[in-house]
């Protein structure tokens, strides 16, 4: 299997120039048997070899060594040499591994686990001290799978195909692999060469039959190349893909040209005529100043994690910071160039609706061609930003970039926690997914820190999560949902003041009219203001459509009703965290702070489908 992945791997590389290849990586939980002969084989191939280990260093040694007498399990604990031979040939199989690996040390539950441990050795026939026990190391051993699922392209098992109910055991995490979208590849120990790719839990059902070998190569090399490579667009084309967003210009600032929807944003979501009329030119942070300027304090709260990975900051500084800066800063800018694109035609079109018939009342007929003309250079005007928008993907880039973007923010704590979402839990585009596979690569690059995790590194880091993720996010989505009602509001006031005006001057001027016809006024008045009642007439709709077009294409009451249901959730996380932070120290374990890790990761991938939802369809097109 492993030749094969080697062979897959090389012709991807041969294949796509572009594909910047990491080193293969296995995690395996280094028991004995399987899992520390498939090591070996990694080693040998130039793998790298990352260990989750369920608990910490002497803990795991002592627990795998599988001493017989009390005296060895408190020797390999102490790290003194045990008496048993056998014992000791396992600690120093164990240990000969772990030093040419990285070493993911779940260590915060230690105390209850060896206490549990040496009670179950130095009492063999007190069944409740041996049942705890079990317990106690199977709930760990579940963890430790788990974090082996999710940092995994492709899970490969080796399983008699019996009880997958042993917690912790190999057929759980094969079912828990399944259910969270892993594939597994499963070899049977009694034919291996009767082996199989599992793609979803209902697989287990039918695992005694035969499956055809050269459709399981296929599938294995498919499972490969979708890890290495990202799928081939659908699109044709320029601007396709993460070599598109490789290629892009850098720009420091926000265009002046480009400010019209923003511009829209101020006037009517402002408070104040600073924030309405003041300076909106953004300013983008360059990706080779994001680790020492904005996330500064964040890198150096994960460097001050007790017991952590020395090296963590930098890498996640230099592979996924720096690209989050890179893809927010370029989706900014396509994002100001699409919508300011489609205000701007909004506007525009009913520019040229006025031009067309202002010159009704300034001037005759036989001048009516520069009017004409203008008319005609405002609707060019449209055709050309349209084509322009739509020649530049305007739309699908800045929808792929601000994925790739939101998808890398929030991911240096789910690192330093070893979180990650399984492989078969990242979201399709229905065109492009490529934003996925790149934000997916980028933390794949980081990987597992070689971290000891115990209480303390808990308590930094639920501190971490509260006050650099989940508070700001929900105070921004807060801030977000009150300015966007606002705008709303305001356009859709605008519109129907406008409405109402159009109503009253078409009132007014057959009011006019009635009393030209009763004598009331004489001299031909009505006659001469009819013109400027009809440019009235259609001047004050046609501008009030052009607003009420703006209202719909922003979408502004929607994206405020998302940003509430974004905030609501993160407020609901803070609460928790507050709740555990508040808790004795003792009752903190890794288990719950993973999970209100992934909860907030949930929050993010929920508010980016949802915001898609909404604005897909929405493309640049001509306001007609």
């Amino acid at each position: 299997m492993f030749d094969r992945i080697d062979t897959t791997i090389a012709r991807c590389g041969a294949g796509f120039a572009d594909c910047a290849l990491e080193t293969t990586r296995l995690h395996t939980l280094a028991s004995d048997g399987t899992d520390q002969a498939a090591a070996h084989m990694a080693l040998d191939r130039g793998w790298e070899l990352v260990i989750p280990l369920p608990f910490g260093q002497a803990l795991n040694s002592a627990i795998n060594a599988r001493p017989m007498s009390p005296a060895d399990a408190r020797c390999v604990l102490a790290g003194t040499p045990p008496a048993d031979s056998a014992v000791a040939a396992r600690v120093d199989a164990i240990s000969k591994l772990a030093a040419k690996a990285r070493l993911f040390e779940m260590e915060d539950e230690d105390d209850q686990i060896e206490a549990a441990f040496l009670a179950a050795i130095d009492r063999e026939t007190d069944l409740l001290a041996q049942k705890t026990f079990s317990l106690d190391a199977s709930a760990r051993s579940a963890l430790a799978g788990r974090i082996l699922i999710e940092q995994s392209d492709l899970v490969i098992a080796v399983w008699d195909g019996q009880s997958a109910a042993d917690i912790g055991g190999t057929g759980h995490t094969i079912s828990v692999a399944l259910e969270l979208g892993a594939p597994v590849l499963w070899i049977r120990p009694a034919d291996p060469a009767d082996w199989r790719i599992l793609q979803a839990p209902e697989a287990l059902a039918e695992c005694g039959g035969l499956t055809e070998m050269e459709e399981n190569l296929q599938w294995l090399d498919a499972i490969v190349r979708d890890a290495v490579l990202p799928e081939p667009s659908r699109m044709t084309g320029r601007h396709i893909g993460p070599a598109a967003l490789n290629a892009a210009t850098w720009r420091d600032h926000s265009s002046r040209t480009a400010h019209a929807f923003r511009r829209v944003e101020a006037l009517f979501g402002g408070k104040g005529l600073a924030k309405r009329f003041g300076r909106i030119t953004q300013t983008y942070e360059h990706p080779d100043a994001i680790a020492a300027g904005s996330a500064a304090p964040l890198l150096s709260a994960i460097d001050a994690l007790p017991g952590g990975d020395p090296d963590l900051s930098h890498r996640i500084g230099t592979d996924v910071l720096r690209r989050f800066a890179w893809a927010d800063g370029i989706s900014a800018h396509l994002s100001d160039r699409y919508r300011s694109g489609m205000t701007v035609n909004f506007l525009l079109g009913s520019f040229a609706i006025i031009a067309g018939i202002l010159y009704l009342p300034l001037v005759d007929t036989n001048q009516k061609w520069l009017f004409a003309t203008a008319e005609f250079i405002l609707l060019l005007l449209i055709i050309l930003i349209t084509i322009h928008g739509t020649r530049e993907r305007l739309h699908g880039r800045w929808f792929e970039t601000r994925r790739a973007a939101e998808y890398l923010r929030h991911s240096p704590l789910l690192l330093a926690m070893g979180v990650a979402r399984p492989s078969g839990s990242w979201p399709r585009g229905t065109k492009s997914y490529w934003p996925e596979w790149y934000a997916r690569h980028s933390v794949r690059a980081v990987g597992l820190p070689a971290a000891r995790v115990g209480k303390p590194y808990l308590r930094d880091a639920l501190a971490i999560l509260r006050d650099r993720h989940v508070v700001p996010q929900r105070d921004y989505h807060r801030r977000k949902a009150l300015q966007l009602n606002r705008v709303h509001e305001g356009l859709d006031h605008l519109s129907g003041l406008l409405f109402i005006a159009a109503v009253f001057s078409v009132a007014v001027y057959l009011a006019l009219v009635a009393m030209d016809a009763i004598g009331v006024i004489e001299g031909g008045w009505v006659a001469k203001a009819a013109k400027i009642f009809t440019v009235l007439g259609v001047a004050l709709p046609t501008l009030g459509g052009a607003l009420a077009g703006i209202r719909y294409f922003g979408d502004f009451e929607r994206f405020a009703s998302i940003s509430e249901v974004a905030a609501e959730k993160l407020g609901v996380v803070a609460d928790r965290i507050k709740l555990l932070q508040n808790a004795p120290e003792s009752r903190l374990n890794y288990r719950h702070v993973s999970e209100l890790i992934h909860a907030s990761d949930e929050v993010v991938f929920s508010e980016i489908q949802n915001w898609q939802a909404v604005f897909s369809g929405k493309r640049i097109t001509v306001p007609a």
